[in-house]
């Protein structure tokens, strides 16, 4: 039963629209679905490692650090700002689609997106060490719990976005034409600009 409830709460977690999903859209519409799974995995390896740092304490040391805690905060900052104003300037410029030569060292680049912009955002960790020990049954062994807790979240995450992936990337042919392409850029630029200062201005 305590599992269903998790699954279910990491449904909703993963269906908040958030900077996980502004960048996993970005790259999907920038450079198709195989970008955008990319960027999902490199997501869901950042969600496993502060998974995993709950599980052994390590998200309680980013906690109890205040200094810890604003160096990320704000690294992650710069990460989606530097993120929006891009896209912003590329739609100023007209974007074109990714030529097929682009594709591996483009996935590359998607995957690190998504696991830069995870693994540099300390609300993830604090979020993980709060979430994850809710779901944890009285009596079971916590480490080995929360583990598996945290794999359960990654694989509920791979579901949701990768439908979301499917979907934008279906929708690819009306997606290509330039206007909408350009105008997609500079709202998902505007949207990773307006996360990144929230985040930079924002306390705990």
């Amino acid at each position: 039963m305590y599992l269903l409830a998790f699954v279910g709460a990491c449904l909703l977690v993963a269906m908040a629209p958030g900077v996980s999903t502004a960048v996993i859209l970005r790259q999907t519409l920038r450079a198709g679905r195989g970008s955008g799974l990319a960027a999902t995995l490199g997501n869901e390896t950042g969600i496993l490692l502060w998974g995993l740092s709950a599980a052994f304490g390590l998200s309680a040391l980013l906690a109890a650090s205040q200094l810890a805690y604003d160096v990320m905060r704000v690294a992650g900052a710069c990460v989606l700002l530097v993120m929006g104003v891009q896209s912003i300037l590329r739609a100023g410029k007209g974007a074109a689609p990714e030529v097929e030569a682009q594709a591996v060292p483009g996935r590359r680049r998607s995957y690190l997106a998504g696991l830069g912009t995870c693994a540099a955002n300390p609300k993830a960790g604090v979020f993980a060490m709060s979430f994850l020990p809710q779901f944890v049954p009285q009596g079971q062994n916590v480490p080995v719990t929360l583990v598996t807790l945290a794999a359960v979240w990654v694989l509920v995450d791979l579901l949701w976005y990768g439908l979301l992936v499917w979907a934008v990337a279906k929708a690819g042919a009306w997606l290509s034409r330039p206007a909408v392409r350009r105008t997609l850029e500079r709202i998902s630029g505007v949207v990773l600009v307006g996360l990144g200062v929230r985040l930079a201005v924002e306390s705990r």
